[in-house]
Parts: C-alpha cells; structure tokens; sequence
C-alpha cells in the first residue's frame, strides 16, 4: 500500500547529506527515487547553502530550522547529516521519526584523529584547510569555523524520538562504537549493522526495506 495512503500528506520527509558531498549523492536520490515511487516528494537542501568554506554545524541547524519553519517531518540524514537530524530533533519534538546512515556522533573529538595531529595544527594556524568536495569532485577550501563550532554543540544528542539507525562494520570514517554508544543512550532507536563501509553504497536496498518499513508504522497512527 502507498506510503502517501498511511501519511494523508502530513509530513515532510528532508534529506540531510553528508559532509562535502550534496543533493546530487547517490544516496540522496536513491531515497527520493524510491520515496517517489510511493508518491513522497524528498526535499534535499544543499547544507552549505553554497558557501562550503564557511560551512558549521550551527548554519546547518539554522538551515533545517528554515526549511521546515516547525512543520512535523521525517528526517534522512547521512553521515555529518545524521548527526546534524539527531541534533536538530532532540530539540524539536515535531519531528515523527528520524533514519540515521553512519551518523557522524562524536566527530569533533576525532579531528585529529581524522585528519592527523599536523593537519590540524595548520588548519589553526593557517585558518583554513583543503579538503576534497566529493559533490563538485574538487578540492575546496574550509575555514576553521567548523573546527570550533563543532564544539559547541552536543556529541551525542538525546531525541526522543523513533530512530532507525544504519551502521556498516567496516567503517573507518566514523567507528561503528559511535552509534551503538548513541543508541544504549537512546532506547526508543534500533540500530542495524550491516556488511559495508561509510558509504553503505553496497546495502542500499537492505536500507530502503527496513526504512520504508520503518516509516510506515508511525504514519499509521495519523490514519
């Protein structure tokens, strides 16, 4: 049955991608592809709203703050996104559900721990760094601004709502740990773990089964 017949067009469903990638990811429009065949309209805002070098975790709250103006929705975050829906849900209570892909918690401990312990240092002194756009296939250039906003927000936010969370094993971008800390913490949220790497690009299909199962349930309860 169409999810649209569960739903009565109630909700919003917003992507949220990841760090340096944009709408046009695979994942992204996987999701709305499928999301289309059920007659979902996906909206995937561009979080660095084009200006990558100036990009923070606090404009991509503002940015879903704006989009959704307090409207109930269901949230698709990957990566820096899913950490991005999980913070922006644990302080808005609208959102029905969350779905979360390899979801960044924790990063701004690991910045030197991804980048290494020089990068960093430069990135401070310099004020800026070069980091590889997957979205416009070059490098582009990042200020610090990332670097200290990250820190002014929760790692592991509490939400209180339903959370389907995608985890691959063999992630070396953000350790599988991060989630299963975020979910011990969160017991309305399930977490699968799933053969692949951060990209999770291999298991899309096993995602969308669970995820469109997932969203059904509560979308019953408007029926």
């Amino acid at each position: 049955m169409p999810l649209t017949s569960y739903t009565n067009g109630l909700s919003r469903h917003v992507y949220i991608h990841g760090f340096a990638s944009s709408p046009l990811s695979r994942k992204a429009q996987f999701f709305r592809s499928h999301l289309a065949e059920l007659g979902i309209p996906l909206e995937i805002p561009a979080m660095d709203e084009g200006d990558f070098e100036h990009l923070t975790i606090s404009r991509q709250v503002d940015l879903v703050t704006r989009t959704l103006a307090g409207a109930p929705a269901v949230l698709i975050g990957s990566s820096m996104g899913g950490y991005v829906a999980a913070l922006y849900a644990s302080t808005h209570p609208e959102i029905e559900r969350i779905v979360l892909m390899a979801p960044a918690f924790g990063f701004a401990s690991r910045w030197v721990e991804t980048f290494g312990e020089q990068a960093v240092r430069e990135w401070r002194e310099h004020g800026y760094t070069n980091v590889y756009h997957y979205g416009a296939d070059e490098p582009r250039r990042l200020s610090t601004e990332l670097l200290y906003d990250s820190a002014r927000h929760p790692e592991f936010p509490r939400c209180g709502q339903p959370a389907l969370v995608f985890h691959g094993t063999s992630d070396a971008v953000v350790p599988l740990d991060a989630s299963r800390q975020w979910v011990r913490a969160n017991p309305q949220a399930q977490l699968i773990e799933l053969e692949s790497d951060h990209e999770l690009l291999n298991v899309l299909e096993p995602i969308w089964r669970h995820t469109a199962g997932f969203l059904r349930p509560s979308a019953m309860l408007k029926g």
